[in-house]
């Protein structure tokens, strides 16, 4: 038998409930925020991922999935959103006066690292990316519209952790520092982060393995090596925040898993249990140096990436995953009825009613069973003597009231329900 990879999985019953969910939210959620629907290749130049995402990081040195096609060109099979849109921005000429420009994407990614809890090969993500402003007020916006959106969904227990990572100079000041204060300890850190020491000290605050050290935990603050500006303008995210009712706390150790990051970064941390204790489900920042590095005009930038995959499962703590109802069944038993339910399921369909009705041959008792697991609020019970005085029996699966409605009438009287 034929199965599927290690690291993928289908998406069915339950899990597609949850997805469904989700996804409805996303698009509810961007048309109101006025975020635009992009949609970018899934492999794109194994250039471009390698020069954006960093050739140190993990996800480069370990974690892509690059191939050559047969016209023997290097590509790679996207592992985040933020790169494609940004080239896209580029390539497009989205820039100019129209600016900001507001974009969400949702689409599967793609990494090679071991499959564990909520995290797999092939995943899905939704992300935001804002281009064109570097107001700190679209930075709190950015942070905010996950925040509301996954208590939308549910979830109880939400923190932010937030840090500033300021200017490219601050970060270059900070990094002398980092390294003197590193260099007595470097025998007792792991060996990637003996590799990190020489080409980007910063990536140490992020190590999974020594991450809880002492050593770790006693580094110099990064927000002590900030310009005035830089410090300011951190303080007005943070003011937003307040603004807009986020839970946050300011975490001077957070850096970010990606080499483009500066100034706002952030992480929305969720505590509950299914996870195994607290797990971030949606991160990003800001990446005011990006465009340019990709050869485009200087376009100051700021998004988030969440995985959906670890979302779902996070629900499972609270998400009673029912299938959604819906508004009529219809039933029968010949074969006039059954082109009757054929025409008027069509008809309702269109005019915007969700209708099911069998097309297995069950019994009449048993399509009343099937309405009731679909969650049916109305039965239309059609027969062939009612069909034939031009009516149809319309029975509240609530209430269990029937009322006979005039065939020609039927569309308007079950809409106006």
């Amino acid at each position: 038998m034929i199965t599927k990879p290690k690291g993928t999985y289908d998406v069915l019953d339950k899990e597609a409930l949850k997805l469904q969910k989700i996804n409805r939210l996303i698009e509810y959620t961007c048309e109101f925020y006025n975020y635009d629907y992009i949609r970018t290749p899934i492999f794109e130049s194994r250039e471009l991922f390698h020069r954006t995402v960093g050739e140190t990081t993990d996800i480069v040195t370990k974690e892509t999935y690059d191939f050559k096609d047969r016209s023997d060109r290097e590509l790679t099979l996207r592992p985040e959103g933020t790169a494609g849109v940004v080239r896209s921005f580029i390539e497009n000429k989205m820039y100019g006066s129209n600016m900001p420009r507001k974009l969400y994407y949702n689409g599967t990614m793609y990494r090679y690292e071991r499959p564990g809890n909520g995290r797999n090969r092939e995943f899905t993500q939704f992300g935001v990316e804002v281009l064109g402003s570097n107001d700190p007020a679209i930075d709190a916006e950015v942070i905010s519209m996950p925040y509301h959106m996954f208590l939308e969904l549910g979830f109880k227990d939400l923190n932010v952790k937030i840090n500033n990572l300021g200017s490219k100079e601050d970060r270059e000041k900070y990094k002398v520092a980092l390294k003197e204060y590193l260099k007595p300890h470097l025998n007792d850190l792991c060996e990637d982060c003996k590799k990190r020491y020489e080409t980007n000290p910063l990536r140490i605050l992020d190590c999974k393995v020594d991450g809880d050290s002492t050593i770790l935990k006693n580094v110099p603050s990064i927000l002590d090596y900030q310009s005035e500006e830089s410090t300011s303008r951190f303080k007005k995210v943070l003011e937003y925040l307040n603004f807009l009712d986020v839970d946050y706390e300011v975490d001077e150790h957070l850096v970010r898993g990606l080499d483009y990051y500066d100034y706002t970064v952030f992480e929305i941390v969720s505590s509950e249990e299914v996870l195994g204790g607290a797990s971030t489900i949606a991160a990003g920042g800001r990446y005011n140096d990006l465009v340019e590095t990709l050869g485009g005009p200087s376009t100051p930038c700021i998004g988030f990436a969440c995985g959906l995959e670890r979302v779902m499962l996070a629900m499972d703590a609270f998400e009673e995953n029912k299938k959604r109802p819906i508004d009529c069944y219809i039933l029968y038993v010949n074969e006039e009825e059954k082109i009757k339910a054929l025409m008027l399921a069509q008809d309702l369909r269109l005019s915007g009613v969700s209708v099911d009705y069998d097309t297995t041959g069950r019994s009449l008792k048993s399509q009343f069973k099937e309405a009731d697991r679909n969650g049916a609020e109305l039965l239309i019970l059609l027969n062939s003597e009612d069909l034939q005085k031009g009516l149809i029996t319309v029975k509240d699966n609530v209430t269990k009231e029937e009322e006979k409605v005039d065939e020609n009438e039927i569309i308007d009287y079950i809409v106006s329900r």
